[in-house]
């Protein structure tokens, strides 16, 4: 098979555990017996996630920038866990990106270990970097309030051709202007705010609806977390939290025949506790009236190592987004939206972005017949 060729912008822990998932799956791969544990599609339409190549990568961090991937992806302050540390050569040099609104002036108060450290080097073309590294899929790991910095690397990929993952809950995939420009441009993108594996979200959206299907009024709910990263220290200025919420909050609504009363739920980030690292840890509570007006409640710890289990569903949507490039397709893709990210352009329950997920990768070039577009 052909490479897939990928550029990463944010070089955090959320791209160290990418990187990290390409090679560990390639070693994995060895004399065709592959190790597809942690996968929801060992192939997406015959690429497997070790046919995913970096071509380039843009940061702000003067530990990461001038240096090769391969050392930037395990400098700080990334703090997740190094679970293949051998990923080879890639031949690519972090260039230095714009920082725009991508650094909270609150991080500048903690320990250089714990915090971004800007780089005083002017910021590179996005555009014709991407264009020099012949780059197809850009995947935005901006940090979280960084609407203008997101809206940059959109801006680079319309202007060089390449497809757009966004990552985070900076809304463009999902914002009909954004999403009408990439639709009359022919490049096909994913987003907005990618879902984990088993994370906080997916795991509330699949409580509630449990709740919903089985009769049970859901009453009031909250969804508390926490972690050590420079994802939690960066949300710790509450002014950078509304589309987070917006997007965690409308998830969970959106598996609800009658939403929640919004004084009666509450989603969102809690505290950064630094010893946690990359852990995050969800405290979930649901209260219902069952059966006779009978009051039932339910409560759940989740703990996860933040980072991998993101990137679990980002080798499907950089392959989906692949396979839309190659039929032709344009603008958001809904179906691999709907399954792989919190705030898509169109929400769909869980079981039927599942299979929309699935025909679209049987047969990417019938998804406009069998998806009416959201924008």
């Amino acid at each position: 098979m052909p490479r897939i060729r990928i550029a990463i912008a944010g070089v955090g822990n959320c791209a160290s555990s990418l990187v990290q998932g390409i090679s560990y799956y390639g070693a994995h791969s060895q004399n065709g017996h592959a190790d597809t544990a942690g996968l929801l599609h060992a192939e997406v339409g015959g690429f497997r996630v070790e046919d995913i190549e970096v071509v380039a990568a843009f940061d702000i961090d003067a530990r990461k920038v001038g240096r090769p991937l391969e050392e930037a992806i395990f400098a700080l302050p990334n703090n997740t866990k190094e679970f293949h540390r051998n990923v080879g050569r890639s031949n690519v040099i972090v260039r230095m990106g714009e920082i725009l609104d991508g650094v909270a002036p609150h991080m500048m108060n903690y320990p250089l270990h714990q915090r971004f450290e800007p780089a005083s080097l002017p910021a590179v073309d996005a555009a014709k970097t991407l264009r020099d590294a012949g780059a197809e899929v850009l995947v935005s790991y901006m940090p979280v309030g960084s609407q203008l910095a997101t809206e940059y690397y959109a801006q680079a990929c319309l202007d060089s051709g390449v497809s757009f993952v966004n990552c985070v809950p900076c809304f463009v995939v999902s914002d009909p202007k954004w999403a009408r420009q990439f639709t009359e441009r022919g490049i096909p993108c994913v987003g907005d705010d990618v879902k984990a594996q088993v994370g906080a979200t997916i795991t509330h959206r699949t409580l509630a609806r449990l709740f919903n299907e089985r009769g049970v009024r859901i009453d009031c709910t909250y969804q508390l977390n926490t972690g050590g990263n420079t994802d939690f220290l960066n949300m710790l200025n509450r002014d950078r939290l509304a589309s987070k919420k917006i997007s965690k909050t409308e998830a969970v609504q959106s598996q609800l025949d009658v939403p929640i009363d919004p004084d009666h739920i509450h989603i969102g980030p809690s505290d950064f506790v630094p010893f946690q690292k990359d852990n995050k840890v969800c405290f979930l509570r649901i209260e219902g009236t069952g059966f006779g007006g009978v009051p039932m409640n339910l409560e759940l710890r989740l703990s996860v190592e933040d980072s991998p289990n993101s990137a679990g569903v980002v080798v499907d949507a950089i392959r989906c987004c692949k396979l839309a490039r190659d039929a032709g397709l344009a603008g958001p893709i809904d179906s691999v939206c709907a399954w792989t990210m919190k705030h898509p352009p169109r929400q769909m329950l869980d079981a039927d972005a599942r299979n929309a997920i699935e025909d679209f990768i049987s047969a990417p070039g019938r998804r406009a017949a069998r998806i009416p577009s959201a924008v």
